[in-house]
């Protein structure tokens, strides 16, 4: 994508993070488990083609309140939003849009590096086996994203100086857990909610089916961390052990702090200081940094990183309670609601075609979701 779609000035078109990683060859082919086999299955036969499977013909209005709800804008409801006219209005949220999806894609390009890294340094055939597919989902992912800006959008955005931080942080460190932690747990975990806002409630059918078909990949990529994670941390010492649980609490913050749009609010010339004091004390806003955190919370608990220091970071963050809920069942209800979006594309053939369409589509995709959940979920 060519910087000329870029808001705000690029300061490097190439950025190199340094990086010790020792390579791990593994000559025992025959050392696999079955749960994460049963994961490179479904990556191999759920490849798909961006082109072919959303219809990029559609119309994309970047400035339309339809993209999302206007509440998602960090200053909706403050004096600044109502002193905005309609022309004000169409120019921030064509900006947010542009300035999310940009993040977004940013993020994409880390997991694909990092997903590239962990095939490089992991240990086990089965997990380089699973991690392989998982880079030519991020790849697709950054060709998605990157057509939607430049095609729809026509606008980008750098990426944010956390994001950035962050990523920095999780392609230096050279052991391979501390890249599935930071990457498939840590940033693709807050990217699923994030991603989730957009397919549950934008009227956008385009930006709709596109992070539907997204979330419906990641729902793999986060069962292979879990697998992989949960049966590797067992191992650590405590000393180990605590050191993740502080790049935990550390992450978690900088993400948090992800979601401020600064770059937004001085390049539209908003007064920066008023604007992120808004988001600080707006409880919507708050509300909504703290969804962000669903999917992760969890999923940390379950990898039994629950030290009292984590709990405390997110008791802090208002975000402890999503410590209740099933990562199984959130995965599987991502599968669901792409296999459902399958099904109404289907309903648009004629009777006969769209009926054996979706009679193969159901039923190799339930098969995909129990099994998912089993990847997923066996202790």
């Amino acid at each position: 994508m060519s910087t000329r779609f870029y808001a705000l000035p690029v300061e490097q078109t190439r950025w190199d993070v340094p990086s010790g990683a020792t390579t791990v060859f593994n000559w025992e082919y025959d050392e696999t488990r079955d749960r994460l086999l049963s994961l490179y299955e479904k990556g191999k036969e759920k490849q798909w083609n961006t082109n072919a499977r959303l219809d990029w013909t559609i119309d994309v209005d970047p400035g339309s309140g339809k993209n999302a709800p206007d509440y998602y804008i960090p200053i909706y409801g403050s004096e600044m939003w109502d002193r905005l006219d309609r022309k004000g209005r169409r120019e921030l949220r064509h900006h947010m849009a542009a300035w999310l999806n940009s993040q977004f894609l940013h993020g994409e390009q880390g997991a694909l590096i990092c997903a590239a890294k962990i095939v490089q340094t992991v240990p086990d055939i089965d997990s380089k086996f699973y991690a392989a597919t998982q880079v030519m989902d991020e790849a697709r992912h950054v060709e998605t994203y990157s057509r939607y800006l430049r095609e729809k959008v026509e606008l980008a955005y750098p990426i944010n100086r956390h994001l950035k931080a962050l990523l920095n942080d999780v392609v230096n460190d050279e052991r391979w857990d501390m890249t599935n932690l930071g990457m498939q747990v840590l940033i693709e975990g807050l990217a699923l909610a994030a991603f989730s806002m957009i397919r549950d409630y934008s009227e956008e059918p385009l930006a709709k089916a596109l992070n539907t078909y997204v979330m419906q990949d990641e729902a793999r990529h986060v069962a292979f961390g879990r697998l992989a994670l949960r049966e590797f941390y067992p191992q650590l010492t405590e000393a180990e052990r605590a050191e993740r649980e502080e790049f935990v609490v550390y992450a978690c913050y900088l993400m948090r702090d992800r979601f401020l749009a600064e770059e937004v609010w001085e390049n539209l010339g908003f007064d920066r200081k008023e604007c992120l004091e808004y988001v600080e004390s707006s409880e919507m806003m708050q509300a909504f940094r703290r969804m962000l955190f669903s999917r992760i919370v969890p999923t940390i608990k379950d990898l039994g990183l629950w030290g009292p220091k984590v709990q405390q970071a997110y008791r802090d963050m208002g975000v402890l309670d999503f410590q209740d809920l099933d990562p199984d069942e959130l995965s599987a209800a991502d599968e669901e609601l792409a296999r459902d979006m399958d099904r109404r594309r289907g309903a648009g053939r004629d009777e006969e075609t769209a009926t054996a369409a979706l009679a193969g589509v159901d039923s190799a995709r339930a098969r995909e979701v129990e099994q998912a959940i089993r990847d997923g979920g066996d202790g």
